[in-house]
């Protein structure tokens, strides 16, 4: 008897929030260390879906203005039922280490994080620098909802979801915006 084959697509965890800011258009960028069972964070793919997460500490988090992606996300997030919505995926336009806190402070405008949270980022594993991963963000054409299993589970920035994307869906911003905020990110850190 053969063994059955599941097509699985790398996804990557995140804010459940951040992934409603990121379809609107006021997000353009992760930040990144990796999680607490990595020894550092590594981007083995320019593709990925976005795994959606919710803490109740992510409120406290999020700059005052964008509170309506909170609720957004937590839509996505059953914890007690185990299900969630995979809505979005996206293509790696740069990766970009920071470790400079003002070079950061000049960034707000790309994410919906408050300065203490990204200070908090910083300082988490010193020796690293911060990743910024601009990305083109892409609403799935049809979002799937796929029930939490143990092995999602854990402090880790990656896992494999069983469906299968190509990439295709409907972009937020044109590629040459994102282009422009990638260079606007290394003049920064220049």
């Amino acid at each position: 008897m053969g063994s059955i084959t599941v097509a699985t697509t790398l996804a990557l965890k995140e804010w459940a929030a951040v992934v409603h800011a990121l379809l609107d258009g006021r997000q353009t960028v992760l930040l990144r260390k990796g999680g607490i069972r990595e020894k550092r964070f590594d981007v083995t793919s320019d593709r990925f879906v976005l795994f959606p997460t919710v803490a109740h500490a992510h409120a406290e988090r999020v700059r005052a203005g964008h509170d309506d992606v909170l609720d957004a996300g937590r839509a996505d997030v059953d914890d007690n039922g185990g299900r969630f919505v995979v809505r979005a995926g996206v293509e790696l336009v740069d990766v970009i280490p920071i470790a400079d806190a003002a070079a950061l402070a000049t960034l707000t405008d790309l994410h919906i994080w408050t300065h203490e949270h990204i200070a908090e980022r910083l300082a988490f594993r010193p020796k690293h620098a911060l990743q910024v991963l601009v990305v083109d963000a892409i609403a799935l054409d049809n979002p799937l909802e796929l029930v939490r299993t143990p092995e999602y589970g854990g402090c880790t920035s990656w896992v494999d979801l069983p469906l299968r994307w190509d990439g295709r869906g409907t972009r937020v911003h044109p590629r040459a915006h994102l282009d422009e905020v990638a260079a606007r990110i290394r003049g920064v850190v220049a």
